[in-house]
């Protein structure tokens, strides 16, 4: 008997043991590697507006192509092509970006809106940075400043010399430029006429509806050229501060690549030649 206990004893054990050795535990999971940042092979991804105009493949550029030498319609080769030194400007912007252009033509007041609502990429047309716009832009460094001047018909170049004689007379500028501006600090006691277009204006003018139109001098120059019954009256109305590009706010690496050609183009020559080449293009019948 005392045999038997002591058989069924150790068989007891044997089973405890070796089912102790049997028992499954919970593997432990190992997180998988974190992937290779380097990424070799492969080219990296630019981000912010640089990237995402890459990415498009195309720079969009605003701009109210009504201001020649600046920014203009021209049939070439039987098509009508929007020109002019600043188009040439925003096509090395492209250039350097490695992309196409596009261009969007609009009413100058509009641009602005444009540019915060990212309907297009970047302004060039003219326009000169001030305290008001750069609430709501970023400006490039000026590529051109230009003399502000004054267009009245042929016929009444010897009556409209200065301020005291337009007094209470319609004196027209673009709205939301800097003309406007002039015309309303220095032309306070005239009837300010503001529109869109400065072909608008040039044809009030023409048909005595307003007496005096306020232009950048390029400009001003350009329509007397294509209309004889214009003339440039002898009055300069001072510089303006400069013409820069204008971009959306938060995008310094974007301002700091306009800047970077901005810098190159006004020193070696570039812009010189871009504004008489565009120049001698609008003054071409």
């Amino acid at each position: 008997m005392f045999k038997k206990i002591v058989i069924a004893l150790l068989v007891v054990s044997m089973l405890v043991v070796f089912g102790a050795c049997g028992k499954t535990e919970t593997p432990t999971v190992t997180p998988p590697a974190e992937p290779d940042s380097s990424n070799q092979g492969e080219e990296p991804t630019e981000e912010g507006k640089i990237g995402e105009i890459k990415k498009a493949g195309k720079l969009v550029l605003g701009t109210a192509a009504d201001y020649p030498p600046y920014e203009f319609h021209k049939i070439i080769n039987g098509k009508d092509e929007i020109v002019g030194f600043d188009i040439e400007i925003a096509k090395l912007i492209a250039a350097d970006l490695g992309v196409e252009l596009e261009i969007v033509d609009m009413k100058f007041e509009g641009l602005l809106p444009a540019l915060v609502t990212d309907d297009i990429d970047i302004i060039v047309a003219g326009m000169v940075a001030d305290a008001e716009r750069a609430k709501t832009v970023d400006f490039s460094i000026p590529y051109y400043e230009a003399n502000q001047r004054m267009i009245v018909r042929e016929e009444d170049k010897d009556v409209y010399k200065g301020p005291e004689d337009l007094v209470g007379k319609p004196v027209g500028a673009q709205k939301s430029t800097i003309q406007e501006q002039i015309a309303l600090d220095k032309y306070s006691q005239s009837e300010y006429v503001g529109l869109s277009k400065i072909t608008d204006l040039v044809l009030e003018l023409q048909n005595k509806k307003i007496d005096a139109v306020l232009l950048a001098e390029p400009v001003a120059k350009a329509y007397v050229k294509q209309n004889p019954n214009l003339y440039l009256a002898d009055i300069n109305l001072g510089k303006e501060d400069g013409v820069c590009a204008a971009i959306k706010k938060g995008n310094p690496d974007f301002l700091q690549a306009i800047d970077a050609l901005m810098e190159r183009i006004v020193h070696d020559g570039t812009v010189d030649k871009l504004i008489n080449d565009a120049t001698i293009l609008a003054e071409e019948e």
